[in-house]
């Protein structure tokens, strides 16, 4: 099993777990419209180009807004929940892409539908899934803060760090330590449900914050 798979059957027993209305930490979305979000990336191409194209941005929402409302009954719900856990379509772009494409997509996901309701204790994460989860966090990080100014370094617990931000113009750096998982989360802007402790000058972490909260 491939780690994005491993992280697919993590998120539909997340999903399982809650009522369809449950809490998610994607703003406006409950538990039923996340699940309706995954099934759509993966089964229509209009939605997933949506996704990342500004102007189909409102058709997007509309089609998840619909399915996850179709599935507010419990029986729908876990017909919707099933479609999450089957992988996409052979034809689809998603089957071929693999963990570049989908592993971070899941891996937050599942994170959040475990705290939309509040805080729990994180997932002790296989080391190599870690391992991968902490690839693919170097190589977006630093498109995640671009724009503060703000050097940033990640620092794991095993003292592994990485410099993914240099500081521009009159900016310090930030360094910010926590588990693999966590600083994932903090880097797709779920901080404030993830247990990470920035540290800098006080403007510079207000800097960091603007973009990522924590």
């Amino acid at each position: 099993m491939t780690w994005h798979q491993h992280e697919r059957a993590a998120l539909a027993q997340a999903l399982a777990a809650v009522p369809p209305d449950a809490p998610t930490l994607c703003e406006g979305w409950e538990a039923r419209h996340l699940a309706a979000h995954v099934v759509l990336r993966e089964s229509s191409p209009l939605v997933g180009a949506g996704i990342v194209v500004p102007a189909l941005a409102d058709r997007t929402e509309r089609a998840i807004q619909e399915l996850g409302d179709s599935a507010a009954t419990p029986g729908a719900y876990r017909d919707l929940v099933a479609r999450v856990a089957a992988p996409p379509a052979a034809w689809h772009p998603m089957s071929w892409a693999g963990d570049a494409a989908n592993l971070v997509e899941l891996f937050v996901h599942t994170e959040d539908v475990r705290r939309g309701g509040g805080p729990v204790a994180p997932r002790t994460l296989d080391p190599e899934l870690a391992e991968a989860l902490w690839r693919q966090l170097v190589r977006n990080a630093p498109l995640r803060s671009r724009g503060t100014g703000v050097g940033l370094v990640l620092v794991r617990p095993d003292g592994v760090r990485r410099r993914v931000a240099k500081a521009r113009g009159d900016h310090g750096t930030v360094v910010v330590r926590g588990e693999v998982g966590e600083l994932l989360l903090h880097a797709f802007g779920r901080g404030r449900a993830a247990d990470v402790t920035p540290e800098g000058a006080p403007h510079d972490v207000a800097a960091l914050e603007r973009r990522l909260p924590a």
